[in-house]
């Protein structure tokens, strides 16, 4: 992310267009922004500002549903707050689209050294979004032994807040994964039958 936050003048503003570019249709409040790419608040108010300016984005209405207690009950209302979505009729947007898939950051050896905090891995494969297959069931599959899934948790946040999307996580004790292996599980299946990247294979599967 270095170089192309040199090119458009802070590793936030990548963050935060990937969060828009890679959502369409999504609206963000400011306070979702800032959790979704861990952007301060006020950098976020700032790139926003100049996003809609541009006409890349724009100020769309939209309720949510807010929990208030009556004496003893608790009673779900709904709330018109006002957020931002990608304007998809901004002139540039399909080739800023098509620049950012390509662009997405993803150096193997470092995802796969993130992971390794999470327990004693024995598989893990990407496949979907970093292959620029935004359909796919599976993003990551991680299969291993005394996982910290708290650890793991942390770790693919902070990896979708660089990327700016929600990634679709399989994660599996080693037996659970050889089980579902063998009886050709349907999940397990779609990885292996689509493209796919292998970064760690200690159980042998791959040629």
């Amino acid at each position: 992310m270095e170089i192309l936050g040199k090119l458009f003048g802070s590793n936030a503003i990548i963050r935060i267009l990937r969060l828009f570019l890679f959502n369409p249709g999504e609206i963000f409040q400011t306070h979702d922004i800032v959790k979704r790419t861990r952007v301060a608040s006020g950098v976020v108010r700032i790139e926003i500002g100049m996003m809609e300016r541009i006409g890349l984005v724009k100020k769309k209405s939209f309720y949510v549903e807010v929990e208030k207690k009556k004496g003893k009950r608790k009673i779900i209302t709904k709330k018109k707050v006002r957020g931002f979505v990608l304007d998809e009729t901004f002139v540039y947007l399909k080739p800023l689209q098509n620049f950012f898939i390509e662009t997405a950051p993803i150096d193997q050896g470092d995802l796969l050294r993130k992971l390794r905090r999470g327990g004693k891995l024995k598989l893990v494969i990407i496949s979907g979004f970093f292959l620029n297959e935004l359909e796919n069931r599976v993003d990551i599959l991680i299969a291993g032994d005394a996982l910290k899934r708290s650890t793991l948790d942390t770790v693919i946040r902070n990896i979708e807040a660089e990327m700016g999307k929600e990634l679709k996580c399989a994660v599996f004790s080693t037996a659970d994964f050889r089980y579902r292996f063998d009886i050709r599980d349907r999940l397990i299946r779609d990885v292996f039958d689509y493209p796919h990247i292998v970064l760690l294979d200690s159980l042998n599967l791959t040629p």
